[in-house]
């Protein structure tokens, strides 16, 4: 589908072909036609939509733009909205949406939805339970595969997958499950009991989102159970919803990782305000903690009179410090946001990091020397210096990088910080601590 034809046809107000092309579309690629229209534009082109299409691209809308739809439709039509959305939407919406509309959403719905809507808005909002869903299929094991297979055409529908089945007693005790691919492929009069697996892997209502995310990579679920300390199912997680914590919590990685703090708010879309606000700490901090580097040279002004040329040096050891640790931090935040790294691997962060350090700070520092001695011509004490400073800067630094982020992890506290800026002003410090105490024991200072 071409897009920019819809654009185009859109500016020419050629509104009956436009139906048309949206009404064969992806939901996706509808919201995304939509964003960058004015309040008024989108909704005229969300109403040409047809009302299954609408419901599912409103699910796809930024909050900004549910909010301008919600405040702009009428009361009929907007039950219509909340009627065929599915539950976890619903739930998204409402924790977006300000008091007094979220009064004018709970208008439209059941007393019992009202009651079950507020017991999932008391999840942690980082929790399992607070991305969970209520639209599954559940069986008894007493049903026959026959039965199972009628129940699902019944009320498949309105689930918001049926791939996978969960059985559960009267009590809603999670008891096993079973895939709709076994269930059409085996004699329709089998009990569910002699199918269904018993060995389950679910979450904990209170387990945290990450946790279900990493779940969802290391098995390749389409659906997770969720289940309270009774172990009752009280929903499942799918993996539409698992793939935008993924993308929320590597955007927030990032954010953290470059010094600034977590925002959902798009780029261009976050006033300049908000942006600074979200800058503005971190800078601070690393500003003011930047003054023990200036404190160090302070202190050792004595050793750069004597030997002046050992401050032009300075700036090559900070970076290559600062690079190094870098590379190590950003490794091992990667391996424990993925699960690949554990929070007691530290002792063999620290010996790899060690090794693998040793072997670059040794090559950097022999290249560094034959530099010094040919290009720069300097006398072999100073390049034995700064090239012993180097192998020890490099060390330094990237068992500092892998080891930050497994304490930040044991300390309950996001590796992501522990990231490129803070390594860099740490490391930093301790290389001229080196250097200077380096430089004055091998020239004599």
């Amino acid at each position: 589908m071409d897009i920019n034809n819809i654009e185009k046809l859109i500016e020419e107000r050629d509104y009956i072909k436009v139906k048309e092309l949206l009404s064969e579309m992806n939901e996706v690629d509808v919201a995304e036609i939509l964003k960058p229209y004015d309040p008024h534009m989108t909704l005229l082109l969300f109403r040409m939509l047809p009302k299954d299409l609408a419901v599912e691209v409103f699910a796809r809308f930024t909050p900004e733009q549910q909010l301008g739809i919600v405040n702009s439709v009428t009361s009929k039509e907007l039950k219509e909205i909340i009627d065929e959305l599915f539950f976890d939407d619903m739930i998204d919406l409402i924790e977006e949406m300000p008091a007094n509309v979220v009064n004018k959403i709970l208008i439209h719905t059941k007393k019992e939805e009202r009651e079950l809507i507020n017991e999932f808005l008391k999840y942690p909002a980082d929790s399992a339970g607070s991305l969970m869903t209520i639209e599954y299929v559940d069986l008894k094991k007493t049903m026959t595969v026959k039965e199972s297979m009628d129940y699902i055409k019944e009320i498949g529908l309105n689930r918001e997958t049926v791939y996978t089945c969960y059985v559960t007693d009267n009590n809603r005790v999670l008891e096993g499950i079973v895939s709709l691919r076994t269930l059409v492929t085996v004699d329709e009069h089998l009990k569910i009991a002699d199918l269904m697996e018993s060995d389950i892997i679910k979450m904990n209502t209170h387990d945290d989102q990450e946790e279900a995310a990493n779940v969802f990579r290391k098995y390749g679920f389409l659906a997770l159970p969720v289940v309270d300390k009774e172990n009752r199912l009280t929903g499942i997680i799918t993996v539409d919803d698992i793939m935008k914590v993924i993308s929320q919590e590597a955007t927030e990685d990032f954010q953290r990782m470059a010094a600034m703090s977590p925002s959902e708010e798009e780029y261009l879309d976050a006033g300049i305000w908000a942006l600074a606000k979200n800058r503005l700490p971190w800078l601070l901090v690393l500003m003011i903690s930047a003054t023990f580097t200036g404190r160090i040279m302070g202190k050792y002004e004595d050793v750069l009179v004597s030997v002046a040329i050992l401050g032009t040096f300075i700036p090559m050891l900070m970076d290559t410090g600062g690079n190094a640790g870098s590379q190590s931090s950003t490794l091992v935040i990667r391996g424990l946001a993925t699960g690949d790294i554990l929070p007691n691997d530290g002792m063999r962060i620290l010996l790899k990091e060690f090794a693998v350090s040793s072997i670059i700070g040794i090559v950097l520092a022999a290249a560094n020397f034959a530099r010094l001695m040919v290009v720069e011509q300097v006398g072999i004490l100073i390049a034995a210096t700064v090239s012993i400073t180097l192998v020890v800067t490099v060390v330094l630094s990237k068992v500092i990088g892998g080891i930050l982020p497994i304490f930040a992890k044991k300390l309950k506290m996001d590796p992501a910080i522990m990231a490129g800026p803070l390594i860099t002003t740490i490391v930093d410090a301790l290389s001229l601590m080196a250097y200077f105490t380096i430089a004055t024991a091998m020239l004599g200072l």
